[in-house]
């Protein structure tokens, strides 16, 4: 069939919007980044199957099968829960600019763009706030600002329930081998460290955000007008972000919902471990903080999909922190990442055919939205 030429304001519409094509370069980024993060999943699998040489697929397949499916059910729940306290959170964020947004209005964002993020990886990351931004009809740089802020929340929040689980008696001293005790008494000080660090920073920003922004411009713009530029604009998106906290009353609920939330998140690893019914799984939910740190450390590497970082990091936790034997540390890795990341990509496939949204779409739109944002350097 001869294709057609475009209607006149159709190609008018197409040429004046800001969403052009996607970059092939960007495209090959893309491809290269999960070719090296594939070859390094692929040296690791290699290297823990040569240390589980007496590996037993048989055993494997026995308790997986041999699981209580209800505990299962049980963690999806209370992974879903905390979406909701999600979209929760960032009604709170939006309360100053649009206080008449429902938290429920947020939910389906809010779970499209976490399958976005399990479907399609690193590339999937802004399908959340640029679908926020569309639904409350904000700018697309405010709903990155307070998704960059939401990362401070996270850290904290996290870093609140594991500094409580170090220096608990009866925490972390228990695991059996108390020797790693040491180990995360220090990465426990790294992480206080760290929110110290951000929280100084968001302060300063926040007081002195355009100056800070002009700083950076001039210190890296020596390297490239461009970089300086974005990395300025980053600055400036932050402080942003960072005016959605609108008094002492919005930062506690913020801190309250965060720590909830990730205390949900633990719960549904609990849930997990214990629906195997063997003793090397009763871990309490304290220790069980050290399984979330190893997933949210292996996540850095993942395949879109597929995961893979996050998994290996769990099992090898299992394994030699808690002496999982190698089948049931892989049965029970696999099963939380499904559960704890992969559960949501039911329901929000639902939703985004539901509402007619094309997640590789929205994965364009919102990184071109977010190169627009950002922009070149002033002439």
């Amino acid at each position: 069939m001869e294709s057609r030429p475009l209607p006149r304001c159709e190609r008018s519409r197409r040429e004046a919007s800001p969403f052009r094509e996607a970059s092939p370069f960007m495209d090959k980024k893309r491809i290269v980044a999960s070719v090296v993060v594939f070859f390094i999943l692929a040296a690791l699998f290699y290297l823990q199957y040569r240390h589980w040489q007496s590996f037993d697929w048989g055993t494997f397949w026995a308790q997986t099968h041999s699981i209580k499916k209800v505990h299962v059910l049980h963690g999806i729940a209370l992974i879903y829960i905390a979406y909701v306290l999600r979209a929760l959170r960032w009604k709170i964020f939006l309360k100053p600019v649009r206080p008449q947004v429902k938290t429920m209005a947020l939910v389906s964002p809010t779970l499209i763009g976490f399958t976005g993020l399990a479907l399609l990886g690193r590339a999937g990351e802004f399908i959340r706030p640029y679908l926020i931004a569309r639904r409350t009809d904000l700018p697309f740089s405010s709903q990155l600002a307070v998704w960059a802020v939401e990362r401070i929340f996270d850290v904290g929040a996290f870093t609140v329930l594991m500094v409580l689980a170090i220096f608990l008696p009866s925490a972390l001293p228990a695991i059996p081998h108390p020797e790693y005790y040491v180990r995360f008494r220090e990465g426990g000080f790294l992480l206080i460290g760290l929110v110290l660090v951000m929280t100084v920073g968001a302060i300063v920003i926040r007081r002195s955000g355009e100056p800070v922004a002009r700083w950076v411009e001039a210190r890296f713009g020596h390297l490239s007008a461009s970089v300086g530029h974005k990395m300025a604009q980053k600055v400036r998106e932050f402080g942003q972000g960072l005016d959605t906290i609108h008094g002492p009353v919005s930062m506690f609920w913020l801190s309250v919902v965060s720590v909830g939330m990730w205390y949900l998140i633990a719960l549904a690893y609990q849930e997990v471990t214990h629906s195997y019914g063997v003793a090397g799984l009763e871990i309490p939910v304290s220790q069980l903080l050290i399984l979330m740190g190893a997933s949210m450390l292996g996540s850095m590497l993942q395949l879109p999909a597929v995961g893979g970082g996050s998994q290996m990091a769990t099992i090898a936790a299992l394994s030699s922190v808690f002496d999982v034997p190698p089948e049931l540390a892989a049965s029970c890795g696999i099963l939380l990442w499904l559960v704890t990341f992969a559960a949501v990509v039911p329901l929000g496939l639902a939703l985004a055919h539901h509402e007619r949204l094309s997640l590789r779409k929205l994965s364009e739109e919102s990184h071109r939205a977010e190169e627009v944002e950002i922009g070149g350097p002033p002439a």
